[in-house]
């Protein structure tokens, strides 16, 4: 999956990943290859990823929007 984290500022992630694990606004939810076309509203919380070579990368948002589709993942955050 292809991965990237944007904010009004700046791009803070780009790349291919095997896993994400979000703050939705109704709880916490992970994203896997081939998952269902989803967009949601995320909240105050951590982001996981697990890169391709399962390294673990966290960031920490106030709030934000993903979309996922065909394997493509675009979350528009605010951090802190």
């Amino acid at each position: 999956m292809f991965l990237e984290i944007i904010t009004p500022e700046k791009t803070v992630y780009t790349g291919e990943i095997k896993l994400i694990r979000v703050p939705g606004s109704d709880g916490s939810f992970e994203v896997l290859s081939d998952h269902a076309p989803i967009i949601s509203t995320l909240q105050k919380g951590d982001i996981k990823i697990v890169t391709k070579d399962d390294k673990e990368n966290h960031f920490e948002i106030n709030g934000g929007v993903i979309e996922v589709k065909e394997n493509k993942i675009i979350v528009l955050g605010e951090f802190i």
